[in-house]
């Protein structure tokens, strides 16, 4: 009885490390999504460039020779589309900085919350043993006085 509750003991304990290392790995995860969305972002605005483009092509090619000049509009098109980038990309900068303070945060948080878990599941496995000790004692001393008991019947 005393081994399985000992085991429970010690599985709840590395239930609980499982669980902040998890976190952490989670924490990770985003950091790690956050910075790649940053590509995600300089390709979609090549892309959306090249499109536009292309639709300007047309449009020009189905104008005739002496039609308006489109050059202004690409050209205040592709730096709307740059300041956009740049304002998605400080803003992703932004956040995968406070997501790594974050994850900086919370590993020291996890290191002493670990740490406080180890000590209070230490403490519970000593009480645990003093009370297998004493258990064990009192059935040995049951015992002793069952036989004198016996003994003198």
């Amino acid at each position: 009885m005393f081994t399985a509750q000992r085991t429970a003991i010690e599985q709840s304990q590395q239930l609980t490390h499982d669980a902040l290392e998890a976190q952490k790995t989670s924490f990770g995860a985003v950091v790690d999504a956050v910075e790649s969305s940053s590509s995600a972002v300089e390709t979609n605005a090549e892309f959306t460039k090249g499109a536009v483009a292309a639709y300007f092509d047309a449009v020009e090619a189905s104008l005739p020779e002496d039609g308006p000049d489109l050059e202004e509009f690409r050209a205040q098109f592709e730096e709307n589309v740059d300041a956009m980038t740049d304002a998605q990309q400080e803003s992703l900068s932004a956040v995968a900085e406070a997501l790594q303070e974050s994850e900086a945060a919370y590993d020291e948080f996890a290191a002493s919350y670990a740490e406080v878990v180890d000590t209070s599941f230490e403490a519970v496995l000593e009480a645990h043993q003093q009370a297998e000790e004493n258990a064990s004692a009192m059935t040995e001393n049951v015992d002793a006085v069952a036989e004198e008991f016996d003994v003198s019947a």
